[in-house]
């Protein structure tokens, strides 16, 4: 019993371990998207970072400063409403990010043109703060917000994300200008596609039901053609008899599948929809 849980502490301790080396690389991405792109060239990213940035440009005070001061009460509100977890992976990556953009301001910027430094800057920053949602964390007090209000209004997450840095966002135009509000945004837009790809991969993974009465030739093309698993449901009730064929393929193979689909039964009823994938079992092999 003793070894079982020696065991156990032990890859508790390397989970945790490996958790903290993601969230202190995603830091120092984000670090270097905002000191070493965004900052110098006046172009902000959303909540509580594009206050920060504003309120940094406008007081004097290094923007360290204010990622904290600004996180706290969030994050002691997500500590109360969400977890300990998170709460805890949250501080550490604002934490890291403090430091990061403590450390790279006195470096020079890379390019001064507004373009290349929304791109490259948002593509940087995208990615950092996936790593860091991907493990369990966060840098902006507005999610810690969204999370809450989503239990408790109509709203989604997204929407209430969106309104907030919408606001933020416009309010860039009045302090930079809006030449830099608009490149504002192009660098938002393209941190929340890296962000996804961050999370989600380059092979994000879609779960797809299929009702036909082919279902025989079809879950056979899906595994010649395509070569990846599929299970066969039967669907019963008082009047019909169906059978419902699911498979897992990524994104990149939906058309094909559609085009399977379609060359047996036009007609073919298509659900698809993300599923995130855990375990090994992703592979080219067909499960009857």
């Amino acid at each position: 019993m003793k070894k079982h849980e020696k065991r156990r502490r032990r890859k508790t301790l390397t989970r945790i371990f490996y958790k903290m080396v993601a969230i202190t690389l995603g830091a120092a991405l984000a670090s270097i998207g905002l000191e070493i792109f965004l900052i110098p060239n006046n172009i902000i990213d959303g909540g509580i970072v594009g206050i920060s940035i504003m309120a940094s440009y406008l007081s004097g005070v290094p923007i360290a400063a204010f990622l904290i001061c600004l996180n706290l009460p969030f994050l002691y509100w997500g500590y109360l409403q969400i977890g300990k977890t998170f709460a805890l992976s949250t501080l550490y990556g604002v934490f890291c990010l403090s430091v990061g953009v403590s450390v790279l301001h006195p470096l020079p910027e890379v390019t001064d043109d507004y373009i290349l430094a929304a791109l490259f800057g948002g593509v940087i920053l995208g990615a950092g703060v996936g790593l860091i949602i991907r493990n369990g964390g966060s840098l902006d007090g507005t999610e810690i917000i969204a999370i809450i209000l989503d239990r408790r209004t109509s709203f989604t997450v997204g929407e209430i994300v969106m309104f907030f840095n919408l606001f933020i966002l416009s309010s860039a135009g009045v302090v930079f200008g809006w030449d830099n509000a608009m490149y504002s945004l192009i660098a938002y837009f393209v941190a929340y596609k890296a962000i996804d790809v961050t999370i989600d991969g380059l092979n994000e993974t879609k779960g797809v039901l299929i009702l036909s009465d082919y279902y025989e030739d079809i879950s056979e093309a899906i595994h010649d053609r395509l070569g990846r698993e599929f299970t066969i449901f039967e669907s019963i009730d008082d009047k019909n008899r169906a059978f419902v064929i699911f498979a897992v393929v990524t994104r990149l193979e939906i058309a094909k599948l559609r085009e399977i689909v379609s060359g047996f039964d036009r007609n073919a009823l298509i659900a698809i929809t993300a599923v995130e994938i855990e375990g090994k079992r992703f592979r080219k092999q067909a499960i009857h």
